[in-house]
């Protein structure tokens, strides 16, 4: 990230290769839209490469600055587009057979991405920075600039509703 900061395209782009895939799957998984996760993604490496000179690497972990701005940018999409998510419900429903057709696994991993996708936004992120993007409880309350104590409640409070939501699924 140093040599992004002098404007190092061969650096940059070994940085995007490294990170790319995972800033693009957790984008998805906030936008539930493939192609708002994608300009999203390429957003964030943008506004990496344009801000590179006010990350700081005393103050803040690389990742934990990145997966910040791709939070940032999914917030203000949600906001943009809340209207139209609204008026077409279809445009975050899973695609594919209905709950009643799908083998169990695919009905649980249907029923769980819904779960997730109602969550508020908040319990949704931090659910996502530790279990799927394997950060510590440290470094996602850094991205979500709270305490690792409301970290935790968050986890908390996500986990009891998914599972009240698929304790009925056998």
């Amino acid at each position: 990230m140093v040599r992004v900061q002098n404007q190092d395209r061969d650096a940059f782009a070994v940085l995007v290769a490294r990170h790319l895939d995972g800033i693009h799957a957790f984008n998805y998984r906030l936008t539930r839209h493939a192609e708002d996760a994608a300009d999203l993604a390429q957003e964030t490496f943008l506004r990496v490469w344009s801000g590179a000179r006010t990350w700081r690497p005393n103050r803040v972990r690389f990742t934990t600055w990145l997966y910040r701005i791709a939070r940032n940018l999914c917030i203000d999409a949600y906001r943009r587009h809340r209207e139209t998510v609204e008026l077409n419900p279809g445009t975050t429903a899973a695609d594919g057979a209905g709950p009643d057709e799908a083998p169990g696994r695919e009905r649980l991993a249907r029923m769980l991405d819904e779960g997730l996708a109602d969550l508020p936004e908040r319990q949704r992120t931090a659910l996502l920075l530790c279990h799927r993007q394997g950060m510590t409880n440290r470094e996602a309350a850094d991205v979500l600039e709270v305490s690792v104590d409301a970290l935790e409640s968050l986890l908390a409070r996500a986990r009891r509703t998914l599972r009240l939501r698929l304790r009925d699924h056998r």
